[in-house]
């Protein structure tokens, strides 16, 4: 978490059909992490167009997702997930493409954005491998 520097570990359901990234309530409420509430709710419709029960989302959290290399702050809208803990979203998904190994049930993140720490640490470490190389 951004501002207490807590580190807590979670499964993630990757969900090429969320719109968004998602958050648990009950898990954000039990580790009582600060969050914040957001100017406007955002309605929240299940996969057959209804709404969802557990309602608006009407806060978000600030985190930073840290999976192997990869290091990225992200804000996260905080929902009833039910059994999940975490959701990456279709948009979180295009941005990074992950390659997934079905059977070793691994994710490897291949590709990062500019505000990804560290797709760029890894980049930087990769060049200064080869230049010692040489």
């Amino acid at each position: 978490m951004t501002d207490t520097s807590e580190l807590h570990s979670i499964n993630v359901l990757l969900d090429c059909r969320a719109t968004g990234s998602f958050i648990d309530h009950d898990f954000i409420h039990s580790k009582e992490i600060n969050t914040q509430t957001i100017s406007h709710p955002i309605p929240v419709f299940n996969i057959d167009g209804s709404f969802n029960k557990a309602g608006q989302i009407l806060e978000v959290v600030d985190i930073v997702l840290y999976y192997w290399i990869h290091l990225e702050q992200m804000l996260l809208a905080i929902s009833s997930l039910g059994k999940q803990k975490l959701i990456l979203g279709y948009t979180w998904l295009k941005d990074h493409n992950p390659k997934v190994n079905w059977e070793k049930e691994e994710v490897h993140i291949i590709q990062c954005l500019l505000w990804c720490k560290g797709y760029h640490t890894l980049q930087r470490e990769q060049t200064l491998k080869k230049r010692q190389e040489v």
